[in-house]
């Protein structure tokens, strides 16, 4: 009989060796899959063995030029069903490719289930029912532009998972794949030497590693495969094949260890380790990875699935675990084979070490690469110095400029009581980036580069601006959230990254906010808006307040604390309002009179009623809202948003119009016409640590003429 094996792109050279070594003759690779000859007994054997399978299917026919749904309806009646599955069992079918003619996977599916359909009602006058979720039986059907090949799924789905994971960590490795870096690391040429993973999350490359040299089969744990259910299977044939295979288990002395940060992950990996009973072989310890040290006399294998950027801003973590990672395993691993997964080829080279070999990988959709290091003399002796290596030598300029800034701005930090300001702001041309501070954490930001900057080049500065910032203000990495501007590749783009949902409180001339450094472009406070903030705070006693585009309600909060005898707070975002009530909530504010606006402000303006005595207006620089014939443009548009303030504005009112417009200039002349007169007081609402960016906003106090 005829099978196809399925795996992972890059594991297939693998997949080859081990069905060869099984003893089934193999007959064709392709990407993804291999297809081999055994006998029943044999393509069982294959379900309970294979580590580098996802799945094995039964051919039961190919044919070419099965292009459209007559020739496929054809193809599926004709079929020997009754061999494989009987009337009173239930079927599904999964179809897989397109063409010109059929288009649709899901039609091409009910073609077969209406051709299987017919089959059994003209042959026993009685028709098998489909079942989706848990069919006796499955049909495989695969379209290519030769034709189409019919297949009855012979193991059941996801062969990798083997029974004993229960708890992962948050970028876990598939199965499969962990034995495939396993056997590519050489480990199993020697398993009594040590094996340790410094990032072990879960412990599934360990468990895999054991289970590797102990000749376990990973099936023999598995509940229930899909031959199970078919006619020919034979339950004391099987049962005799797993007590072969269970005669095989060897029990060598393994010397495997697991470290990780994080206490509850490890907690995961133990258990999982238990439910393999292997919780007596691998020996798991809670361990900073930036902080390695020697963990056996003899030289073995380090084998890891280095953590990538699953979660919004934690470049800052990346950097720091893999330059520290490079000076531990230079300082305590000399003559020790490393083989390191990872996705970020810029990451690796932060390692400061010469790779010896590279294979190529898909951990689900994301792609990913092993790389294999030998440590030596040589290679030892490029670094000595404990702290890891700057890629330039000029990065030092920043640091001085860093360390500088901070200390010009200490005596004013330290009179107003200010915990969140910016520290650097693209100072230096070359290190194109913002560095704000927030209590023991800070965000980088960086701008766009200049198209003539090499993207590597901006990649390695970056790399350095996020070791020094942690260096020379002395802010955990973790604590360090990056915003990068980074095109990303292939499945990247698709795959959602995780919030962190970390959130803190900082203070401001005596008001409370709640900011998330990590989740979102912005902050949740605009940091060089904090001198309108008091200006309102200090002019908003027994005043109407109105902030529109209020994003997270920082003003207003600012307006409740002046003594504001009315508050009506506008922003389209129902989060941000939602935070805005939470900033209300910190503060203790609560009053019947402050409310909350959940509309587009253009809209909300062109019908607005009532009178206000101060207005917070701080609109984007561009909006597509429906209120304009075109998109909202601040520049071209501010004198039509400014009618229908006015409206508003009350006979004494004053309003604070502000925008991040870089060269915005007011229409002067239009805003006579309005009756309205403008004061500029851009230069008052900058802070010392925004002075030397002094176009980041433009603010004007417009009254009524």
């Amino acid at each position: 009989m005829q099978f196809i094996a399925l795996t992972s792109i890059g594991i297939e050279n693998l997949l080859v060796d081990e069905l060869t070594e099984l003893g089934a003759v193999v007959s064709k690779q392709t990407v993804g899959s291999v297809r081999f000859e055994a006998d029943s007994t044999l393509a069982q054997k294959v379900c309970l063995s294979t580590r580098y399978a996802t799945r094995v299917l039964m051919l039961i026919e190919e044919k070419e030029g099965v292009n459209d749904k007559d020739s496929l309806y054809k193809f599926a009646r004709f079929q020997p069903w009754q061999e494989w599955f009987g009337p009173t069992q239930t079927f599904a079918v999964d179809f897989n490719g397109t063409n010109d003619s059929l288009k649709n996977t899901q039609f091409s599916g009910l073609v077969i289930k209406d051709a299987i359909v017919d089959y059994f009602n003209d042959l026993y006058e009685q028709r098998p029912n489909v079942d989706k979720q848990d069919a006796n039986v499955r049909v495989v059907a695969r379209l290519n532009r030769h034709g189409v090949s019919l297949y009855i799924d012979y193991s059941g789905p996801r062969l990798s998972e083997r029974g004993y994971r229960q708890g992962q960590g948050k970028a876990p490795i598939k199965e499969h794949l962990a034995a495939a870096i396993i056997k590519r690391s050489g480990w199993l040429e020697n398993v009594n030497q040590p094996l340790f993973d410094p990032c072990c999350g879960a412990g599934t490359i360990l468990i895999e590693a054991a289970g590797m040299a102990r000749n376990e089969a990973p099936g023999l744990f598995r509940e229930g495969f899909a031959f199970e259910r078919l006619p020919s299977f034979r339950a004391a044939k099987f049962k005799q094949l797993r007590e072969e295979l269970i005669a095989q288990i060897t029990d060598p002395k393994l010397w495997l260890i697991g470290h990780d940060y994080d206490a509850q992950v490890l907690d995961k990996a133990i258990g999982n380790a238990e439910r393999a009973e292997l919780d007596k072989v691998i020996k798991f310890k809670q361990s900073d990875a930036t902080k390695l040290t020697s963990v056996a006399k003899l030289p073995g294998v380090v084998i890891s699935n280095l953590p990538y950027g699953e979660r919004i801003g934690s470049m800052a973590e990346l950097v720091n675990l893999h330059r520290s990672m490079g000076v531990g395993f230079k300082k305590h691993f000399n003559h020790w084979k490393l083989a390191l997964l990872g996705m970020d080829e810029s990451l690796f080279k932060l390692l400061k070490l010469v790779k010896q070999k590279r294979y190529k990988f898909k951990n689900g959709p994301l792609d990913v690469e092993l790389n294999l290091y030998q440590l030596d003399d040589k290679q030892v002796s490029l670094t000595s110095d404990d702290k890891p290596a700057l890629n330039f030598e000029g990065s030092m300029s920043f640091a001085n400029r860093l360390k500088k800034n901070k200390q010009g701005l200490k005596n004013w930090l330290k009179q107003n009581d200010v915990q969140s300001y910016r520290v650097y702001d693209a100072d230096i041309p070359e290190y194109n980036v913002a560095v704000d501070i927030y209590g023991d954490s800070a965000v980088i930001f960086e701008y766009a580069a200049p198209k003539e900057i090499d993207e590597k080049t901006s990649e390695k500065r970056l790399q350095d601006v996020i070791s020094l910032t942690a260096q020379q203000l002395n802010i955990a990495p973790e604590n360090i959230a990056v915003k990068v501007r980074k095109k990303q590749k292939g499945e990247e783009q698709y795959t959602p990254m995780a919030k962190q949902n970390r959130t803190m409180v900082v203070e401001e001339f005596g008001a409370k906010f709640k900011v998330n450094l990590f989740d979102y472009l912005d902050t949740g406070l605009f940091l060089d808006h904090r001198l309108a903030r008091r200006y309102i705070q200090q002019n908003a006693q027994d005043k109407r307040f109105l902030n529109l585009f209020a994003y997270t309600g920082t003003a207003s909060v600012h307006a409740a604390l002046g003594g504001a005898k009315a508050i009506t707070t506008v922003d389209l975002s129902k989060t941000y309002l939602k935070w805005g009530q939470d900033n209300f909530a910190l503060n203790d504010i609560s009053n019947t009179r402050y409310r909350f606006e959940q509309a587009d402000c253009l809209k909300w303006l062109e019908y607005a009623q009532g009178q206000y005595d101060l207005i917070f207006l701080d609109p984007p620089t561009f909006s597509n809202s429906k209120r304009m014939k075109d998109a909202f443009d601040v520049q071209t548009d501010h004198i039509k948003l400014l009618t229908w303030v006015k409206k508003i504005l009350s006979p004494s009112g004053t309003l604070i119009f502000s925008n991040n417009k870089r060269g915005f200039v007011m229409d002067e002349v239009g805003l006579m016409g309005l009756g309205l007169k403008a004061e500029n007081i851009s230069e008052k609402t900058l802070s010392p640590d925004f002075k030397r960016n002094k176009k980041i906003h433009n603010s004007w106090l417009i009254t009524h003429g």
